[in-house]
């Protein structure tokens, strides 16, 4: 609202008029009570009585009058500027905000894995920032730095090992869409997401379990039985660790004639999504616990549990290097060799895009190339 600001008079002593200021609506003083008058300390003659007096009375109300527009200029000062010049500092001011704090509440907007490779990347920009770090401090070259910080960071699991060059390209990921955002949500005047090269991505190999491998590890007992089951039932759901760990009955349904399934939250749309599992999948959760409860109660990840499943896989005679992921590997690859469509399948890991899923095509065609050169004749 435009504040107006009238120039009045006031009678006092001796002849007198003290000029002041009349604000509508009113302002807050010094001591921010509502006021409609601020006194000047300049007077006129009400009735000049020679020239002297009549320059004076010309004198004090041109000051008056210039202290009035004064007053008015910088209380409607918003009013004067064009929408650019109200956008320019708006921005300005955003620029004062930390994007460390942007980029925490950002992480806490995703849910499940995403959520987790979130506050991952959250905790190498406090190592890279100290904490702290306003919108105006980003520029190109500040983010070509974070880059080069996270490709020789150490994990925070371990402080011996290096992340991975495919793991930094992740929360290198995450960092550019945080500036994506803020670009959009008016924090950055230039979309530096654009002008910031990603992490190339390295060509990683991902084992997996045959069928029959996998049978021989259904029937090897292991010293964690626990890890047996939510490793069996990764991959007979394709299911990632965490996903399994914060998996409580609530999420799961059964439907007469069609199966079980398993509830999901769709992270952009925030509907549910159903996935559906095997009987065997079903069998592995045992006995139904209250809506609220975990379905694997007492699950965590430790290097304690990593030995139990490392044992495990070494009793069952496989000498491949398994890790939990694994059996999510198994899961893709074991789907696609029956015949199981890519779309499908990536549908089922809960891939946002197909190109994700499609790395699993190439294990397949190098596993029918490794068939095809088993079989030799001998002339």
């Amino acid at each position: 609202m435009t504040t107006k600001v009238t120039l009045r008079q006031k009678p006092i002593s001796k002849g007198r008029k003290s000029l002041y200021l009349d604000f509508y609506p009113p302002i807050l003083n010094q001591a921010g009570q509502p006021t409609r008058r601020e006194f000047l300390g300049i007077y006129v003659f009400e009735k000049p009585k020679n020239p002297t007096e009549k320059e004076h009375n010309k004198q004090s109300t041109l000051l008056g009058e210039q202290i009035r527009q004064k007053w008015e200029n910088q209380l409607n000062k918003p009013e004067i500027y064009t929408d650019y010049e109200k956008e320019q500092l708006r921005r300005k001011e955003r620029g004062e905000h930390d994007f460390v704090a942007y980029f925490k509440k950002l992480a806490g907007k995703r849910y499940g894995s995403n959520h987790d490779n979130w506050v991952s990347a959250y905790h190498h920009l406090i190592d890279f920032t100290k904490g702290a770090l306003k919108f105006a401090e980003l520029d190109q070259r500040l983010c070509n730095d974070f880059k080069e910080f996270l490709m020789t960071s150490k994990s925070h699991r371990s402080e011996k090992e290096t992340i991975s060059q495919n793991t930094a390209l992740s929360y290198f990921n995450k960092f550019k869409a945080a500036l994506k955002q803020a670009y959009k949500d008016g924090y950055l005047p230039d979309d530096l997401n654009a002008k910031v090269a990603p992490i190339k991505p390295l060509e990683t190999h991902r084992n997996f379990l045959t069928l029959d491998e996998l049978n021989l590890l259904a029937q090897t007992e292991c010293r964690s039985p626990l890890m047996k089951k939510v490793a069996l039932f990764s991959a007979l759901t394709g299911l990632r660790f965490s996903d399994i760990k914060n998996l409580t009955w609530n999420r799961i349904e059964a439907v007469d004639g069609q199966g079980y399934f398993i509830q999901f939250t769709q992270q952009k749309t925030k509907g549910t999504e159903r996935l559906p599992i095997s009987d065997q999948a079903f069998g592995l959760m045992g006995e139904r616990g209250a809506p609220d409860e975990k379905v694997f109660k007492g699950l965590n990840y430790s290097a304690y549990e990593n030995g139990h499943l490392k044992d495990w896989i070494l009793q069952a005679g496989i000498t491949k290097e398994i890790t939990f992921h694994c059996f999510r590997h198994t899961y893709a690859t074991l789907q696609l060799s029956s015949g199981t469509d890519i779309y499908t399948v990536s549908k089922m890991l809960g891939h946002r895009e197909l190109k994700t899923t499609q790395i699993y095509t190439k294990i397949i065609d190098q596993a029918k190339r490794d068939a095809a050169g088993k079989i030799k004749l001998t002339f």
